[in-house]
Order: C-alpha cells, then sequence, then structure tokens
C-alpha cells in the first residue's frame, strides 16, 4: 500500500468507536485475570489502581496487579499492530496503521512510540487525540509521534493475485 491523493484516512468518530471496542474487550480480560489473581480483594485493587500510586499498589498487591494492569495491555495491542496492522476494534471499522510515508506496516519502534504517544495525547484533556478532528491526515499526536497514519482498508486496491490467497 502507498499513500497516495487517493488514500482515505480514518477519521475521529471511526477510530473512536473502534478504541472504545477495544477498551471494553481489553478491559474485561485485564477485569477477569484480576479476579482470578485476588478474588474477593479485586475491588481493592481497583480501588487502589484509581486512587493510590504504584508504590502503595506495589506494596499491597505486589507485581501481579502492574503487570496484568499495564504490561499486558501494551502487548497485546503491540501484537496486534505488528501482526495485523490493527487491534480487533479497528479491524471491525476496516481501519489499518501504517508508516505515514511508505503504507508499510509500522516497525516495532514506530508501535511502541505509538502506544508511549497515547500517554502524551491524553495529558492535555485529550486533545492529541482530538487533534485527529482538524489534521488533514487525521493524524493524532501518537501518530505524529510515531510517524503513522490510520487509514481506511480498501480491498479494490489490493492486487487480485493477493486477494486470492486471502
Amino acid at each position: 500500500m502507498i499513500i497516495n491523493a487517493f488514500t482515505e484516512y480514518a477519521g475521529f468518530w471511526r477510530r473512536l468507536a473502534a478504541t472504545v471496542l477495544d477498551t471494553l474487550w481489553i478491559g474485561t480480560l485485564v477485569f477477569c485475570l484480576l479476579v482470578l489473581r485476588y478474588g474477593n480483594e479485586v475491588l481493592n485493587v481497583l480501588n487502589d489502581l484509581f486512587t493510590s500510586d504504584y508504590l502503595v499498589l506495589l506494596e499491597e498487591f505486589g507485581w501481579p496487579v502492574i503487570l496484568i494492569n499495564d504490561l499486558l495491555p501494551a502487548l497485546i495491542v503491540l501484537f496486534f499492530w505488528m501482526t495485523y496492522q490493527a487491534t480487533p476494534g479497528k479491524l471491525l471499522y476496516d481501519c489499518d496503521v501504517v508508516d505515514a510515508r511508505t503504507g508499510h506496516p509500522p516497525t516495532l519502534g514506530q508501535a511502541i512510540l505509538r502506544y508511549l504517544g497515547y500517554f502524551i495525547s491524553a495529558l492535555p484533556l485529550g486533545l492529541g487525540f482530538l487533534w485527529i478532528i482538524w489534521d488533514k491526515r487525521k493524524q493524532g499526536w501518537h501518530d505524529k509521534i510515531a510517524g503513522t497514519v490510520v487509514i481506511m482498508h480498501d480491498e479494490s486496491k489490493v492486487p487480485l493475485p493477493k486477494l486470492e490467497k486471502v
């Protein structure tokens, strides 16, 4: 896929809907794993996740809570970006995360930068995500940091021999 004048970029609402779906399924997975690990204490864990700093959390519940709540979601998202160029939510909405210059799949470095860029995009009241609305290529700050864009997947631009293999 080469980025050109005909490339259709995924807009804010489509990307928001995909993010909501991803948050729901990853959040459910994280919650289930926390219940399996901490049982009845899970409500205390969740309360501390929202109200305490990580040192307090580590003291009370140990490393598994950090691994389950923070590292696992990051690894899941990175896995999907590297394997499918999209998370399940973006796949449902026919979106691909690609290198902004070449249209090729993102590198691991780009994927990591993009994930870390989410935190920067969220900091000023989500302005980095809202930026998608005004940007001509529909890039959020996390996309600009990583050098990626989110495009609409279009099978009509895929050569027929490649489609026949699917």
